[in-house]
């Protein structure tokens, strides 16, 4: 495997336990803030990060085509799937939103077949259905002794939040081997803070505030500051590798979801964790030790 090979696989896996951390961060504040106003605080934050990328991305010389094509991409990445997933956890536990959001890799495998992106190797079927399962093993128990379980609009609107993510990371790639990441990272999420201020602001952010108290801005401080550092590693890791093998590090999230809601949360740290966590190891061998991937 080549050095950039082996850091882009870093990268996605930095993301993976970033996206988790994130996840339990949000549990904090979600009942104090809508859903699209935590959305556009996050992001917004997140700019303001990249404030220098985002000036140099003004003189990156776009073509007008690509230039909607990135905003677009950011909108869905960003804006849609965040708020999709906020939505998502109204009416489900977090713990059945992780479950359903693992499935992001496999979307990823499926549209970038279809596409005729990556081929489709038994190595790499095996590998991100192991990752799966492992998950699945991870969270069996707390599903099974949720007594609040899934209502159909929240897994479906789950769903939806990580089809937009697997068709964006397959379809950023052709910008990123094109333009410089950063850039590119900053303009897509400059666009998606745009389009997240209108549903923000129907649900009165801007003119009727939040409940968060001083704990909680700071929790959603972090939040936006982890997004923007994650993304970056993010773009970063989809324009040295495939698309598959950096969103299968996605099943990291909610692995790491369930082992700081043990140690912040109290929550028991089950058999059913341990066993899961040796299942996505397992299947993130298989998917990145054993793919030998077509050039894109």
């Amino acid at each position: 495997m080549k050095r950039h090979d082996t850091l882009a696989l870093v990268a996605a896996a930095v993301t993976g336990v970033q996206v988790g951390a994130a996840l339990v961060a949000s549990r904090f504040v979600i009942h104090d803030i809508g859903p699209a106003s935590l959305a556009f605080l996050r992001y917004a934050i997140a700019v303001l990060c990249l404030a220098p990328f985002v000036i140099a991305s003004a003189r990156v010389r776009f073509t007008f085509r690509d230039l909607l094509a990135v905003m677009g991409l950011g909108i869905v990445q960003f804006g849609i799937l965040i708020v999709l997933l906020n939505l998502g956890l109204q009416f489900i536990s977090s713990t059945r939103a992780a479950l359903l959001f693992s499935t992001f890799p496999l979307l990823t495998m499926i549209i970038a077949a279809l596409l005729g992106r990556e081929r489709l190797t038994g190595a790499k079927s095996a590998g991100v259905t192991l990752t799966v399962v492992g998950v699945a093993i991870a969270l069996g128990e707390r599903l099974i002794t949720d007594n609040g379980a899934g209502d159909g609009l929240g897994a479906l609107l789950v769903l939806a939040a990580a089809l937009c993510g697997a068709v964006s990371s397959v379809l950023y790639r052709p910008y990123l081997s094109r333009y410089p990441t950063l850039p590119v990272g900053a303009l897509a999420m400059l666009a998606s803070v745009v389009f997240l201020a209108g549903p923000a602001g129907l649900e009165g952010l801007f003119t009727e505030g939040t409940r968060l108290d001083q704990p909680g801005w700071i929790v959603v401080l972090l939040i936006g500051l982890s997004s923007g550092i994650g993304y970056v590693l993010w773009l970063w890791a989809l324009k040295h590798t495939t698309p598959t093998r950096v969103t299968v590090f996605l099943s990291l999230s909610p692995i790491t979801a369930s082992l700081l809601g043990a140690l912040i949360l109290s929550e028991p740290l089950t058999l059913g964790v341990l066993l899961g966590l040796a299942g996505v190891v397992g299947g993130l061998w298989l998917a990145t030790r054993m793919i030998v991937d077509e050039p894109v």
